[in-house]
């Protein structure tokens, strides 16, 4: 059964700075895309950023580009999320994601809160 469990979520100043991380287990994910979403409240879920857990290439949003880095550690099955500069309309639960190349299979974790105060 696969388990994509967030945490390091909290309450930050503006400008601050927050890790999240993700437990991944359950299955190999050398075929998997890994990403970080997030939705505030009102909104759509949005891509934030990803990287292929075999080789490593990391992607993102464009806006976020520069303040946020998503990187993992294939020994511990963790995902993470650095997020720096952060300001009030990154206010969102973050969520986990693991997508198989072809799209066939998609996971998501239960999502952790991020709250940036003005």
């Amino acid at each position: 059964q696969v388990q994509l469990v967030e945490s390091g979520g909290g309450l930050v100043q503006t400008g601050g700075s927050l890790k999240l991380s993700c437990v991944v287990s359950g299955r190999t994910f050398d075929d998997y895309a890994m990403a970080w979403f997030r939705q505030a409240p009102g909104k759509e879920r949005e891509f934030v950023g990803a990287i292929k857990w075999s080789g490593g290439s990391t992607y993102y949003s464009e806006a976020l580009k520069g303040r946020f880095t998503v990187s993992r550690d294939k020994g511990k099955n963790m995902l993470f999320l650095q997020m720096n500069s952060l300001q009030p309309d990154d206010t969102a639960v973050y969520y986990c994601n693991a997508r198989y190349y072809t799209g066939k299979y998609d996971y998501w974790g239960q999502g952790t809160q991020v709250t940036v105060s003005a």
